[in-house]
């Protein structure tokens, strides 16, 4: 979703960071089209990085050492003003398409020709997976290409032909219907065995569903939408491998990926799980920023390595599936009675019930939002902090920080309603702000993160 940090490579998957938390980049997911309940983790110390760092880590803090919050022009005040209604409403387009799906009998009317080309119980879940989010990316193509086509060329952060939006679209649905196929049978089998405890076993069911997906995030499908190599700068590819052994990463890899060709946005982040588990640089983020403000941002990103907000993140997106999908159980059968007639069937176990929970999960999830979004801005305090405490260069991180706003059309200080649903880190003019004055090293007190760096 716009506003977002997730790279939106496809559906289902999560990605922690993303060093700016208004990155508007292209919906290369296409239309919404998402199985219900998937989303779309040091070098030495500051003195080691030469003149520059260490006088912004000297006790005395003068005026120039100060970067200031970059005011908002009047490009980023219509694209926040005017994505602020595009998100309302994508919102409501979201709730409608299903509703209408649902209320006009359509749905039952997709479980019978899935019946009639499934025949067996498994293949007609899986035929209706497809034929239902065949037709969602039909009535959702229009908005969709105003969004992540029309509207990002307008604003001159998109490079992409519309063959290659397109084409990206057509992946992105094509792996929506694999990952429907995969996963749907789960709680349609569930809600047919255990019609009172369906939602905790797929609340459970989900756990290693979304490992699984995280894993191989970033090995099968990222690679489906973007062009993953080494960096071509060695030198600074060394330094930033030496800055992630002093913050005890072992094994860790720096990818560099070809966004030029799709996007003037800029952005790095973190993904994958155990062995897949990497840090990934747009190549425009090496275009637009300096060694230091590149080395500042990795310290950033490791800080969501070596902090485990991956896993985190993971436990808290099961912990909302499961209060989302009791939310749904609550509300399932009383709607099913009351509207039978019109939905087209009378038991939750019918895949044509698959609108309505998704209707009710997407309302439920929305309740939810702002207490996600709480915590994953907490966590990425914690990696600006952590990145902070490892390079100790005050002036690298808040100058790449600024970069990052003025690249990204990024509004600086987004209205309360925008931080609660809509933002993922906080807001940049309060990131500048902390990377200006964070600098307990000058005063000799204990590093919150102290004990997990490794000596140079």
């Amino acid at each position: 979703p716009e506003g977002s940090t997730l790279p939106a490579t496809a559906p289902g998957v999560v990605h922690v960071g993303g060093v700016l938390g208004q990155v508007h980049v292209q919906d290369r997911a296409g239309p919404r089209a998402q199985p219900p309940g998937v989303a779309h983790d040091s070098v030495a110390a500051g003195e080691q990085f030469g003149p520059a760092s260490a006088a912004i880590a000297d006790d005395s803090q003068s005026s120039a050492d100060l970067v200031p919050v970059p005011e908002a022009s009047d490009k980023t005040l219509r694209f926040y003003k005017s994505g602020n209604l595009l998100w309302i409403v994508n919102t409501l387009w979201g709730l409608f398409v299903p509703a209408l799906i649902l209320f006009s009998g359509f749905s039952a009317r997709l479980r019978n020709w899935a019946r009639a080309v499934g025949r067996k119980w498994f293949f007609v879940i899986g035929a209706y997976v497809a034929l239902y989010f065949l037709v969602v990316y039909a009535l959702e193509l229009p908005l969709s290409y105003y969004q992540g086509f029309v509207r990002l060329h307008e604003y001159g952060l998109s490079n992409q032909s519309l063959g290659q939006w397109f084409g990206d679209s057509l992946k992105a649905l094509m792996l929506t219907i694999v990952m429907g196929m995969m996963f749907l049978w789960v709680p349609y089998l569930l809600l047919k065995k255990s019609p009172r405890r369906w939602w905790l076993y797929t609340s459970v069911a989900a756990v290693p569903f979304l490992a699984l997906v995280m894993l191989v995030q970033p090995i099968l499908i990222a690679p489906l939408f973007d062009d993953f190599g080494p960096m071509k700068d060695k030198a600074l590819e060394t330094e930033i491998l030496q800055l992630a052994d002093r913050a005890g990463i072992d094994g860790g890899r720096v990818f560099e990926v070809n966004k030029s060709e799709d996007t003037e946005a800029v952005n790095a982040y973190v993904g994958g799980l155990l062995d897949s588990k990497r840090i990934v640089l747009w190549d425009t983020l090496l275009k637009k920023l300096d060694r230091e403000q590149v080395l500042a941002v990795m310290g950033h990103e490791m800080g969501h390595f070596v902090l485990g907000h991956t896993w985190k993140l993971l436990a808290l997106l099961c912990v909302l599936i499961l209060a989302a999908l009791y939310a749904v159980h609550r509300s399932l059968d009383f709607l099913i009675r009351r509207y039978q007639h019109r939905f087209g069937f009378s038991e939750p176990s019918d895949v044509a019930s698959l609108p309505l929970l998704i209707v009710l999960l997407s309302v439920f999830f929305l309740v939810l939002q702002p207490l996600a979004f709480a915590y994953t801005r907490q966590i990425e305090r914690e990696s600006d902090r952590f990145g902070l405490e490892i390079t100790r260069n005050n002036y690298a991180m808040a100058s790449a920080l600024a970069r990052l706003q003025d690249e990204n059309l990024a509004h600086p200080r987004p209205g309360l309603l925008y931080v609660l649903w809509r933002s993922w880190h906080p807001p940049i003019a309060e990131r500048i702000e902390f990377a200006n004055s964070y600098r307990p090293w000058t005063t000799g007190e204990t590093l919150t993160y102290g004990d997990y760096f490794r000596a140079p």
